[in-house]
């Protein structure tokens, strides 16, 4: 019990040390924030007029995805600051602390939460001065927004991994650009996946981020009837798929993770 209660206090410590490192950075979240505020300006008022949905206005289509590409950008952070920590040598001076081993990757991925909830805070308030619109009940849209952080702190341990195999800012950013860019424009994000031609229309489909498109969608009521129902499994079980693929993600990249700094701070 004493030990569960010095990994928990460890976890703060250090989601209070990044959390108070993100602010005294700004440029860190501004980053992260500015480019889906000027997407959403973007396809809002230029595209948005030459794009037409049944039922239902292309802002409201829009929002869930920037909602999700907001959380895939704000991912980056974590492996970013590992990959700094690992430089700077703080992994080390941690080595040297009676904390718990797991306490680093807790508290950061803890911290990036706490900032995916000040940027989908941001998202939603912007998106509503330009006209998106919760239609369903307070429980249903509570829920999609518990949904979206909890892929967003599933997704913080995917990119930890990546960062503690790779270990240095510069090959983390190029790797991390890579492999976000596909996750969110090969989606639903901006357009209907089923137009998508060829071989594209699977891939996207069976994305996890358009199946978190789809269940952010569903329950903020940002959907119509006249709309094509997805042909794909995933997307016709949207919401209860996507808190598997959080559950899935967990399972799989956290132990992956420890056990990747434990290797780098043995060194």
């Amino acid at each position: 019990m004493n030990t569960l209660h010095l990994a928990v206090a460890d976890g703060v410590t250090i989601a209070r040390r990044n959390a108070l490192k993100i602010r005294r950075a700004p440029d860190l979240l501004g980053g992260v924030v500015m480019l889906p505020i000027v997407l959403v300006l973007l396809f809002t008022y230029v595209f948005g007029s030459m794009i037409s949905l049944p039922g239902v206005s292309y802002v409201e289509y829009l929002l869930p995805g920037i909602f999700v590409m907001t959380i895939v950008s704000s991912g980056q952070i974590t492996g970013y600051t590992l990959t700094q920590d690992l430089q700077r040598g703080i992994f080390d001076r941690f080595r040297t602390l009676p904390m718990s081993p797991s306490a680093v990757l807790t508290g950061q991925t803890v911290a990036d939460v706490i900032m995916n909830v000040t940027s989908i805070v941001t998202m939603a308030l912007v998106g509503l001065l330009v006209g998106w619109r919760v239609h369903t009940s307070p429980w249903e849209a509570a829920l999609g927004f518990l949904m979206l952080l909890l892929f967003a702190y599933a997704f913080s341990w995917v990119t930890a991994t990546v960062a503690l195999a790779l270990r240095t800012p510069e090959v983390f950013n190029n790797v991390a650009t890579i492999m976000s860019f596909p996750l969110v424009f090969l989606s639903n994000a901006f357009v209907d996946s089923a137009r998508l031609p060829g071989p594209l229309k699977p891939i996207a489909e069976w994305n996890p981020v358009s199946t978190l498109i789809q269940a952010s969608r569903e329950l903020f009521g940002n959907t119509s009837p006249a709309m094509p129902v997805p042909d794909a499994w995933p997307l016709r079980h949207a919401v209860p798929v996507s808190f598997l693929w959080s559950v899935l993600l967990l399972a799989v990249f956290a132990p992956l993770a420890t056990r990747l700094y434990k290797k780098a701070v043995s060194r």
